[in-house]
């Protein structure tokens, strides 16, 4: 099936063979928000920090008041884990960083630590 420009396929972390199509203009708004405030550096953020703190990154117009920016925050980190370009921290609270790349060395880790579930 072709994709459409309005859509873009997201993975999910937890569910590798799920894969689900979503709105391209909120899913790459979220994505930037989300990378611009997610440190490289463990231990990251908790996912209640990172929503707090990239909220003024959304545009208003997609996300008025910050509705469903919980949802759609909860899907790109999902997204961005399965692609290995956000790694969760080892222990509880799920804490949040970036790898610095695309791929980085914590995906790796990720990647076996999920197929062994």
């Amino acid at each position: 099936m072709p994709a459409s420009d309005d859509k873009v396929e997201v993975h999910n972390f937890t569910s590798p063979s799920h894969v689900t199509r979503v709105d391209r203009k909120k899913y790459e708004a979220m994505r930037m928000a989300l990378l611009s405030v997610l440190p490289i550096e463990p231990p990251g953020l908790t996912v209640a920090e990172a929503k707090k703190a990239l909220l003024p990154h959304l545009d208003a117009s997609l996300f008025p008041g910050g509705e469903k920016a919980g949802w759609w925050m909860k899907c790109v980190q999902l997204d961005l884990e399965a692609k290995g370009v956000v790694v969760r921290g080892p222990k509880s609270p799920v804490r949040l960083s970036r790898t610095g790349t695309g791929a980085g060395a914590g995906s790796t880790r990720m990647t076996a630590e999920r197929d062994a579930r």
